[in-house]
């Protein structure tokens, strides 16, 4: 009965989430697994989590502040004892250009609210960085990396990716979005849309289009725009909620070869050329 009622919340969940503009992503296939041992979890989640110069300070901290109130949060443990083994393990790190990876929280089991809180708080005690240019391919090709090292295995893994802007540096983003998928791994977009695109910045109108046409993909892959600055905590939240539970909302799905693309998934590279030549 409980589990009832929590399919009942995630469902008038989703439903919001579709009024909101969530976008979700057609199926990429089925998800293929090697035979890999270690403890088993119900996902392997990698967050990553853009640092580059476009994320001002404020913008920084609004992104931490979201992931710690979504972890530790009840509707977020409600969750995770839904599921199978009650258990997720996640890895939280933060990305800039090709240049810039940087693991903040290494792989953690979280099954309670003690070692959710844990994680939470290794989040805010870390040191903020920034770095030049954004690479979308390279966050997505280092995320995937570290599932070889996460000593956990995951009925699902997911990468959930969140950024301001579009690839300007790094593989192209389609190239790496494919290479990820294709061992098994789906990637959920958060686009941060809070500025107006200006002539001397790399900012575009559309960056949610951009998000579901060009990075995420994968069995129930989706994106949760942030157009305010009200809107981050919430959003972190429904979308963790949404990752952990498993949830994935059929009528949204849009067979990705019954449509054409509504944007260049090369248009961070033009820009960059446009601007500054190279």
């Amino acid at each position: 009965m409980r589990r009832r009622h929590f399919l009942i919340a995630m469902v008038a969940l989703l439903a919001g989430a579709v009024a909101a503009g969530i976008g979700f992503a057609a199926p990429y296939g089925p998800q293929l697994f090697a035979q890999r041992s270690g403890m088993p979890v119900d996902v392997e989640l990698v967050l990553a989590v853009d640092v580059s110069y476009s994320m001002d300070p404020e913008e920084q901290e609004l992104q931490r502040e979201g992931y710690i109130a979504a972890i530790t949060s009840p509707e977020f443990m409600g969750a995770l004892r839904q599921g199978m083994h009650a258990k997720v393990a996640m890895t939280y790190f933060e990305w800039a250009g090709s240049h810039h990876t940087q693991v903040i929280v290494p792989w953690r089991l979280i099954d309670n609210p003690e070692t959710a809180d844990g994680f939470a708080a290794d989040i805010a005690r870390a040191k903020y960085t920034r770095a030049s240019r954004t690479s979308v391919s390279t966050a997505l090709l280092f995320g995937a990396s570290l599932f070889d090292s996460s000593g956990f295995r995951g009925m699902r893994r997911v990468i959930d990716v969140s950024g301001d802007g579009v690839n300007n540096n790094g593989p192209p983003v389609t190239v790496a979005r494919d290479e990820v998928l294709a061992k098994g791994i789906t990637i959920n977009g958060l686009p941060i849309m809070l500025k107006r695109p200006i002539t001397s910045s790399m900012d575009i109108d559309n960056l949610d289009v951009y998000f579901e046409d060009c990075v995420i993909g994968g069995p129930g892959a989706f994106v949760i725009p942030i157009r305010q600055r009200e809107q981050f905590k919430e959003a972190i939240r429904t979308k963790l909620i949404l990752e952990v539970a498993g949830l994935t909302l059929q009528p949204r799905v849009v067979p990705a070869a019954a449509r054409a693309l509504r944007i260049s998934c090369t248009i961070g590279e033009q820009i960059w050329r446009e601007r500054w030549g190279n």
